[in-house]
């Protein structure tokens, strides 16, 4: 089987929405789901360009695990190496949407999200060598095992050309935020090597835990471009990732306006481009 144009790694889950507009979410009526995540997003993108992608996740043993893989084959991502793993539930993030450009996010993925549970010894290797693409973010470097087998593929992947990493900061998510900066240190050495450039930083979210999470930017200098990737010498930041949730009725993941869309088609243009 040919090599994959874009495989990614990491979180997944389900967003539940409201359809109640300018309201929190102790006085939402009506919600609707959506296939969430980072990563997923950035597959479900490279699929509706119409390149051959897939993911490395986990999900719970539970009706929204069968949801998202069945979500991900019908958005043309081949879910091969999605698994469901027995314990934490599949994670949920609920949003509330304040117009024009507030949107809390509320992650629950306690005590861990299954997609933290990727073990090194069960990650494709060799189709993780072999893609034109191999993206990934800082949240997977949050908690064990995780954390060891992003170290892994970075390892086999050896630096290959368009060896992506989503700067993806989310001080919820981390225990320690100074633990962080470390593991964001340590992995632009594995992706880039050598000499980092200053400005490649990890970039800010500015929807969640506003206040609290600009002071730790600030504290920490973790405001910049949030991707970074390997092919070009020390290493090139591409464009910011559009956060903003997909609007009921038009759902980003589904309608043509997925959350990793603009840098699903940077570093993947349309096939008929292709040498």
């Amino acid at each position: 089987m040919s090599a994959y144009d874009l495989i990614t790694i990491g979180r997944t889950g389900v967003d539940i929405y409201p359809l109640d507009h300018g309201v929190g979410l102790a006085d939402v009526k009506t919600f609707e789901k959506f296939l969430g995540g980072s990563a997923t997003n950035v597959a479900v993108a490279a699929a509706r360009y119409g390149h051959r992608s897939s993911i490395i996740t986990r999900t719970g043993r539970d009706p929204f695990g069968d949801y998202v893989a069945r979500e991900m084959r019908d958005l043309g991502v081949d879910d091969v190496f999605v698994e469901q793993v027995d314990g934490p539930p599949t994670p949920v993030t609920f949003c509330e949407i304040f117009p024009p450009d507030r949107f809390p996010l509320y992650f629950y993925r306690y005590p861990v999200a299954p997609d933290l549970l990727i073990e090194p010894d069960s990650l494709p290797l060799d189709a993780i060598r072999a893609t034109k693409v191999y993206w990934s973010t800082l949240t997977g470097l949050s908690q064990e095992p995780s954390r060891a087998a992003h170290f892994r593929a970075w390892e086999a992947r050896a630096r290959r050309r368009h060896t992506v990493l989503d700067l993806d900061w989310r001080p919820v998510f981390w225990a320690d935020p100074e633990d962080g900066r470390a593991q964001a240190a340590a992995a632009l050495e594995q992706v880039l090597g050598g000499d980092v450039a200053g400005d490649e930083r990890v970039g800010r979210e500015r929807h969640e835990h506003e206040g609290q999470q600009q002071a730790d930017a600030r504290r920490l200098d973790l405001d910049g471009p949030r991707h970074v990737d390997s092919s070009a010498p020390g290493g090139r930041a591409l464009a910011q990732e559009d956060r903003e949730p997909g609007r009921p009725g038009q759902p980003g993941q589904q309608q043509g306006h997925p959350g990793g869309a603009p840098l699903g088609q940077a570093l993947l243009p349309h096939p008929a481009t292709h040498e």
